[in-house]
């Protein structure tokens, strides 16, 4: 490339900061406070619970493990980037993680939980799965200096993965405490798709879901139930399909004696394809 003028590509190198450290000294601070005061203003009833208790439990430096519960269309990621604003406008160390390259797009700076922690492939395979992070290398130089970590789509991921990086933490930091003293905000929604475990039975599926990690005694549960969608619409016909959807969700809907539910005021039922037009 220098033949022709151009600059060599800068190689990484093991004395690099990581790059959670480069957005610490590098966001734009008028910017992140733009947003948190233009989107404060807009969160509903249980979104600003969840914004609070969080942003509160930031600025105590006590550690805790959070989990929302929000079904589709809730505000979830709406929620959680006004969070990670809210943290990082603060100058503090945060990241943002996912368990599927998708959902991380939708985070500032997100990544997949898998390659930032170096998560075990097959946490099912070691009865104490632990994360490949060194104190000194990687990411094991600025952990001990986060105050938040998001992980989005939690639901889906085997539970061996929470409770590796539970053991890396309380490795890195020196602590016993869960997570190490780290605040982790977890989310996602237990009625979309659980943990994959091939060739198992769905009580395999159950017994690898975080409900069944004992990390789960120690995480508080926060829920988002105001669809905001129908919301900001004030459509009220969205809001009570949004309201039937989260009871047949929860399995509200009352059954027959074969076990079937009756979904007739959920959506349109037809014979044929003419009487499903005509309608």
């Amino acid at each position: 490339m220098t033949t022709y003028g151009l600059r060599p590509p800068a190689k990484p190198t093991s004395n690099d900061l990581p790059s959670e450290f480069v957005w610490k000294t590098s966001c734009d601070i008028t910017e992140l406070s733009t947003y948190v005061q233009i989107n404060e203003a807009l969160l509903l009833p249980d979104q600003k619970h969840a914004y609070d208790t969080i942003v509160q439990q930031v600025q105590s430096r006590k550690g805790s493990i959070f989990f929302i519960n929000a079904p589709g269309g809730t505000g979830k990621t709406f929620v959680t980037r006004l969070i990670l604003a809210k943290v990082r406008l603060q100058k503090c160390i945060t990241i943002a993680v996912a368990t599927l390259g998708i959902a991380a797009t939708l985070l500032p700076s997100g990544r997949t939980a898998h390659f930032t922690f170096k998560l075990p492939l097959n946490p099912a395979s070691s009865s104490m799965p632990i994360c490949n992070i060194s104190k000194t290398l990687d990411n094991g130089q600025f952990l001990p200096q986060c105050r938040l970590i998001v992980w989005d789509e939690r639901t889906m991921a085997h539970k061996g993965t929470l409770e590796a990086l539970d053991r890396t933490l309380q490795d890195i930091k020196e602590s016993h405490e869960p997570m190490g003293g780290v605040i982790v905000l977890l989310s996602g929604d237990f009625k979309q798709t659980l943990p994959m475990i091939p060739k198992r039975t769905r009580a395999d599926e159950v017994m690898a879901c975080l409900k069944s990690s004992p990390l789960w005694g120690h995480v508080v549960t926060l829920k988002l139930e105001s669809n905001m969608r129908a919301c900001l619409h004030a459509d009220p016909l969205s809001e009570d399909f949004a309201r039937d959807i989260l009871f047949l969700g929860n399995d509200e809907v009352p059954e027959d004696g074969d076990e079937d539910v009756d979904i007739s005021n959920i959506c349109t039922i037809a014979s044929t394809i003419q009487s499903l037009q005509d309608q």
